[in-house]
């Protein structure tokens, strides 16, 4: 039987889903030093610009073109594009990625739904995926856990999982997924095949939820933490300073 441990079972009335998945997003640069941060998506830019904020000021943001900037927007240096490639293939930043499907070893589909050849939906393209899972640690963010999204397997790899990179000797050098946020919790690979895990439910979510919500047989261990609480000047910054018009909400109900 799996034990929940931490935060109760029903969320603190004074703090949101979608801040929850704030924190969460924010823990995945907790001690990374002075790297840069690439969030894609608002709750991941809002987790990293709390981390800069708070526990994790070496942290470098960018705006996506050209500089370094602040956490709020302002510029403090100059990030050309050339020079953006080299910290990806040095291993020195931590993307956090979208996925619109992913299976238990991580790979990870943003191209196209359905047979390649003759999708039935396309999507994105692989874009930078490749380059960034086997040159820099990658994460994800999926604001909606469903069986759609956490499938046994996926339409077509464009991010590499665990699985790929075994079979690859010698590509695993800077190959990294530490964690998988969603609206239910973080799951992460920590298991001795480096299948996906349940790391932590937010507050207010069950383990069955997320086991309905997973379409493969997830790794759960007998205790489950909830994720953290924030604290009262971490709700400030993110209410008051980095999102005072909640667009959070929009993304996270509840």
């Amino acid at each position: 039987m799996t034990e929940v441990t931490g935060s109760p079972g029903a969320p603190h009335t004074e703090v949101l889903r979608s801040e929850y998945c704030v924190i969460a997003c924010a823990e995945a640069w907790r001690g990374s030093g002075e790297i840069l941060a690439s969030p894609m998506g608002l709750i991941p830019s809002l987790g990293a610009r709390l981390a800069r904020l708070t526990f994790a000021p070496d942290l470098l943001l960018t705006d996506g073109e050209a500089l370094l900037v602040r956490p709020d927007g302002t510029p403090e240096g100059w990030l050309p594009y050339r020079q953006h490639l080299a910290l990806v293939s040095g291993g020195l930043r931590h993307v956090m990625m979208g996925a619109s499907q992913l299976d238990r070893y991580g790979n990870q589909n943003i191209s196209c739904i359905g047979d390649w050849s003759r999708p039935r939906r396309q999507l994105l393209g692989v874009r930078g995926a490749p380059l960034n899972t086997l040159n820099n640690p990658t994460s994800y963010w999926v604001p909606k856990h469903s069986r759609r999204v956490f499938v046994a397997k996926v339409d077509m790899v464009c991010g590499v999982g665990y699985d790929r990179v075994a079979a690859h000797p010698g590509t695993e050098r800077f190959h990294r997924i530490p964690r998988v946020v969603t609206d239910l919790g973080v799951l992460d690979f920590e298991t001795p095949d480096r299948s996906m895990r349940l790391a932590a439910l937010h507050p207010g979510v069950s383990v069955d939820q997320v086991r309905e919500a997973t379409d493969f047989e997830l790794a759960v261990p007998d205790e489950v933490p909830y994720t953290r609480e924030p604290d009262a000047e971490e709700l400030r910054l993110i209410r008051e300073v980095l999102d005072p018009a909640g667009a959070r909400t929009k993304e996270v109900a509840g």
